[in-house]
């Protein structure tokens, strides 16, 4: 008896590696991204089965934007604590930044 393991995950595609500076926070580590679905066999995806929107995401604040630079009506609420060592938003639930490595506590 054989079993296999597949689906759909996402993947992230940089689309440039010019980086860019966030109009929010000023955050300078800002690339053009964007999520495309595929099929995935053992977790190793295979085949694209969707291709998603390129958008502009600050990782430090979570602003996002088109790629023409216009602001999405999506944003990060930053609902949760911040990280004192690396700055950025987590859940409230975590004991250790799943950036950093630190403890929050």
């Amino acid at each position: 008896m054989f079993f296999f393991i597949g689906g759909v995950q996402p993947k992230t595609i940089f689309l440039d590696k010019q980086a860019r500076s966030c109009a929010s926070c000023g955050h300078l580590k800002v690339y053009l991204k964007r999520v495309d679905q595929y099929i995935s066999l053992f977790f190793i995806p295979l085949f694209p089965v969707k291709r998603g929107i390129p958008f502009l995401a600050c990782d430090n604040c979570g602003a996002l934007y088109d790629e023409k630079g216009a602001r999405m009506d999506v944003k990060f609420t930053g609902v949760g604590q911040k990280c004192s060592h690396c700055g950025r938003y987590i859940a409230p639930d975590f004991s250790f930044c799943p950036y950093c490595g630190r403890s929050v506590g």
